[in-house]
């Protein structure tokens, strides 16, 4: 690939997530009474990030971060990592987004896209929900529009990437689910990157939509003291995988990145019994 076919893919990439990201926080404040702050961080290698967290009526935390960092990796981590076998160095581009609400009648959500440049290059990310209820009609809602959305790319990736999302969301110490599931991918290079970005963006939109449809038809439903309980109890199976297990959380940590960024994830409170 040309040098200058891989800088325009690359400035394309973290352009959109920041134009994602507008767009949740836009959204995200039309159903809320709060305003997002942002604080902005420095890359121990070159790049950085911003941090926008909103902690309102509706969404009790709601973190949408981007960055776009480049680097080398460290001799321990870079043999874990695609591509680096010639060289470690590293470019990384990618939008992070957790929504914990007030209501326990609303799911957690968690979305992230991202873009990766080694010697190789690629993207991922995916979208997944975590409710404190069962509510089969939202899960059902929730699944049917991201199958839709692969739909429009791929017939085979709806089936393929909800499997990655079931098997790594997954808390082997508990023996059982995080969440509901949704998809999860990664290494995504089918060699048309155009149309592995579009899908990209398809999934970063979708997502959007899902969140505010389940908000709106949600935020002014009452809710019990036991239902809250139940909701800080599920919250303390998330952080303990996101603290555990999450391969995000580990190559932030690995990278030199921001710890506040990194730790945006966790919940403004749990609980565990």
């Amino acid at each position: 690939m040309e040098i200058k076919d891989l800088e325009d893919q690359k400035k394309k990439a973290s352009e959109w997530f920041r134009t994602l990201r507008d767009k949740f926080c836009k959204t995200f404040e039309s159903l809320d009474s709060k305003k997002f702050s942002r604080k902005l961080w420095e890359h121990k290698g070159e790049g950085g990030g911003e941090i926008s967290i909103m902690r309102g009526d509706v969404f009790e935390k709601v973190g949408v971060n981007i960055s776009t960092v480049s680097g080398e990796f460290s001799e321990d981590y870079r043999t874990q990592v695609k591509g680096t076998e010639g060289s470690p160095n590293y470019w990384a581009s990618g939008i992070s987004l957790v929504a914990h609400m007030q209501s326990p009648k609303i799911p957690a959500f968690h979305f992230n896209t991202r873009f990766l440049v080694t010697q190789d290059s690629w993207f991922g990310g995916g979208t997944d929900m975590t409710p404190t209820l069962e509510d089969r009609k939202d899960k059902r809602y929730f699944h049917d529009r991201l199958e839709a959305a692969c739909n429009k790319h791929d017939a085979n990736y709806y089936k393929e990437f909800k499997k990655n999302c079931d098997e790594y969301f997954y808390l082997p110490h508990r023996e059982e689910p995080r969440g509901v599931g949704g998809i999860f991918f990664d290494h995504l290079n089918s060699g048309k990157w155009e149309e592995d970005f579009n899908f990209v963006k398809e999934v970063g939109l979708e997502t959007l939509n899902i969140i505010t449809e389940i908000v709106t038809a949600k935020k002014d439903l009452s809710w019990t003291r036991e239902e809250k309980e139940k909701q800080l109890l599920k919250r303390g199976r998330y952080v303990e995988f996101n603290l555990i297990w999450d391969r995000g959380t580990l190559f932030g940590l690995k990278t030199g990145g921001s710890t506040e960024a990194i730790l945006m994830s966790m919940p403004p409170e749990a609980k565990w019994d």
